[in-house]
């Protein structure tokens, strides 16, 4: 198992709690609050855009 499934499968199910309406406010505040705990804006604007690319694949 890799370090990311546990994480996938909690987003995974998180984001079925959530529902499809709510999910892109939920991943937003998500972003945010994981930005915030890793205190570097300049990473954290880098994965925003990394992350936006190649959305048919899952890693950033």
């Amino acid at each position: 198992m890799s370090r990311a499934e546990p994480l996938y499968d909690a987003l995974a199910t998180t984001l079925d709690t959530v529902g499809a309406e709510t999910a892109p406010l939920y991943l937003a505040k998500l972003a945010l609050a994981l930005a915030h705990e890793l205190d570097d804006e300049d990473m954290a604007l880098h994965l925003i855009r990394e992350c936006s690319k190649d959305l048919d694949r899952a890693e950033c």
